[in-house]
């Protein structure tokens, strides 16, 4: 599953090949809340957010979760994801904790790949 890095808005058929290539209606994502922009596509977070350090985002930044495009804007992000473990963060399980992290995760996800008044086809 190939990985890319998200700087601008992308078309919904440009989402549509993502969730194609990776599991079918849903991405895995990793965002840096810093710097605005994400990772998609790939099988595991870490190798997004591994994409992501090399391009020089900073660890404490980076956030993960799944897109689900086809669901409802309420319902289509969910902030689940391993790396999120960070007791030093404050953020102690899998589920981004912090509600203003959360909000900026959501933000950038509307911004670069599916609007709050946007829906798949």
């Amino acid at each position: 599953m190939p990985i890319e890095i998200i700087r601008e808005k992308i078309t919904p058929d440009k989402l549509k090949k993502l969730c194609e290539d990776s599991f079918g209606k849903t991405i895995k994502i990793v965002v840096d809340i810093d710097r605005g922009i994400l990772a998609a596509g790939g099988e595991l977070h870490a190798d997004e957010e591994a994409i992501l350090l090399e391009d020089g985002s900073r660890q404490e930044a980076l956030w993960g979760g799944n897109f689900y495009p086809y669901k409802s804007a309420e319902e289509r992000i969910e902030y689940l994801a391993l790396i999120n473990i960070r007791p030093t963060q404050g953020n102690k399980s899998m589920k981004i904790e912090d509600t203003t992290i959360r909000a900026k995760f959501r933000s950038i996800c509307e911004k670069l790949l599916l609007g709050q008044d946007e829906q798949m086809a």
